[in-house]
């Protein structure tokens, strides 16, 4: 589990970046909302995988609330799931 989960927040983060940095910029300077659309489900799909592993990773790890609570809400910040998988999933 541990394998996949941090396949996800890897890609959760690389997304989340994508998304942030380049589409949202191209959305609102050049009027063109193409990369969002394309970028949105996958970033959103993935987002839900995370939160679904950070569940699991409390329960099968027995994360005190706090913990957990910091796993989730880096999904949130950009670059937050790279510190994740460094200080908690490896």
């Amino acid at each position: 589990m541990i394998k996949l989960f941090r396949l996800t927040a890897l890609l959760e983060g690389v997304s989340y970046i994508l998304l942030l940095f380049i589409a949202v910029p191209i959305k609102y300077l050049w009027d063109d909302p193409n990369y969002v659309k394309f970028l949105g489900m996958p970033h959103g799909i993935l987002f839900i995988g995370y939160i679904i592993f950070s569940v699991l990773g409390k329960i099968k790890y027995k994360w005190s609330s706090l913990q957990f609570f910091i796993v989730a809400v880096a999904s949130l910040i950009p670059f937050g799931t790279f510190y994740i998988d460094r200080k908690y999933l490896k």
